[in-house]
This record gives C-alpha cells, structure tokens and sequence, in this order.
C-alpha cells in the first residue's frame, strides 16, 4: 500500500452530536465529536462505560443516526440514506464482530459465513460456499465448517464472526468488544487475527475495555463523557489543535 491511499480518510465525523430522550430528560451521548480514521487504520476506541464508545460505533455502521452534525463512512454520508438504502450499503460496506458473537444457532457455521452474501447479492450464488469456506480458512477454522456455533468453543465463534463480517469485503470492519466474552488465550489469538487483517490492509474500529487489545492498535481514540479526549496525543508531543491531531 503506498502512501496516497494509506492516508486517505475512510470515515469522518464532522460536528456529530447524540441526544436521546430518555425518562429522566434528555441525555448527549456525543457532542460535538470531530474525527477521521484513514484507510488502513487500525483504531481502539476506549473510555469509561457511558462515555460514548458504543453510540460511537453504531453511528459508523448506520445502526444509529445522528441528532447533528454528519458521518461519512466509505465515501458516503450517512443521513443522505433512507432506511432502505442505509441497510443495504451496510451490508456492502461495513463488517460488525459482536462480543457475544452472535452467530444463528439452526445454521452450521459455513451457512452463517454465506449468509452477508445472500443479503447483499455482491457474490454469485454458486460462490457463495466457495467464499465462505476460503474465509473460513484464513481465520484457522475451515474444519470447523460444517458444525453448528454450539459445537465450537468461544474463540472459534468469534473467529467464525470475524470470517462473517468479511464475507462481502466491506472497507470497514466495525468491533463492539470483541474479545470481552474470551479467556486470555482466545483473546490473544483473535486479537493477532484482526492485526493480521489489518497488516493486509483492513480499516478496523475497535471498541474495547482490554488493555492488551489496545496493544495491536496503530492508534487510540479515548472518550470521556461524549467527547474525544485529545490528551493522549498532546502528551506525545503532537502538535496543533485536537480536531488537527485527530
């Protein structure tokens, strides 16, 4: 990958703001948050429970819309989609990995690999197992194919939900604690496995409570109470003004 690309933006925020009307009032879960990850990035989100990581996350993948401000994931504003539309460039653009992986337990696990492709009709059909089964393979679990998610232990599952989210090669991969349901040594593997996805070029947002998961990060976006806190970077030494750092 050569420069250019490498620092051209795959997901910008501009002025985005949260407000949800809940019993007691009206809560911001983001406010005013200013932010760009360039293509090929890979990103730990992190901050307290409540700071905003999730609202974050759920903006990028259009499960959520902003009160204010705009999102721009893959060259395409968020709000300019209407529902319809907006599931569809999910499936073709964004892949999500969950903490409780959230595979269909009547299907075996190379039908819930295939299944993104059915959704999105990027993929022939009669490729669709092929595709799935060469995904399958390069997250070390192609043995495992043919079994139902209750048959595999949990760091197969998230591999399995790994291999699901690239089953239609979406520019971004979105993960929602990825690692928070696995043992230290599961969580270890998938952790080298998204560094691996992402040492081949993969954008990857991660939002964690794991202090070793920031570890395979090339970069940390902390949140403090709907905000980005631009400390990290200034005790680095990086110069100008948070919205220029990030």
């Amino acid at each position: 990958m050569n420069d250019l690309p490498a620092r051209a933006p795959v997901v910008e925020l501009r002025g985005v703001a949260k407000i949800y009307d809940v019993p007691a009032g009206r809560f911001t879960a983001l406010d005013g948050v200013n932010l760009e990850i360039a293509s090929g990035e890979f990103v730990a989100v992190v901050g307290k429970s409540g700071s905003g990581k999730t609202t974050l996350l759920n903006l990028l993948a259009g499960i959520d819309r902003p009160t204010k401000g705009e999102v721009i994931v893959a060259g395409t504003s968020m709000g300019a989609l209407s529902e319809s539309r907006l599931a569809e460039w999910r499936g073709r653009n964004v892949g999500l990995v969950f903490q409780f992986f959230q595979l269909l337990p009547t299907l075996t696990v190379v039908e819930n690999v295939a299944l993104p492709m059915d959704f999105a009709e990027r993929i022939p059909r009669a490729k669709r197992r092929h595709r799935a089964l060469e995904l399958l393979e390069r997250v070390g679990i192609r043995d495992q194919a043919d079994k139902l998610p209750n048959m595999l232990s949990g760091g197969q599952q998230q591999r399995a939900a790994v291999a699901r989210a690239l089953a239609n090669d979406p520019p971004v991969l979105l993960a929602d604690e990825p690692t928070g349901n696995l043992d230290s040594i599961n969580r270890a593997a998938v952790l080298e496995l998204f560094a691996d996805l992402n040492a081949d070029g993969r954008t990857i947002v991660m939002v964690t409570h794991e202090h070793d998961a920031r570890a395979f990060a090339t970069r940390e976006v902390t949140m403090v109470d709907g905000h980005i806190d631009a400390m990290p970077q200034a005790e680095a030494g990086d110069p100008g003004t948070p919205d220029e750092r990030l």
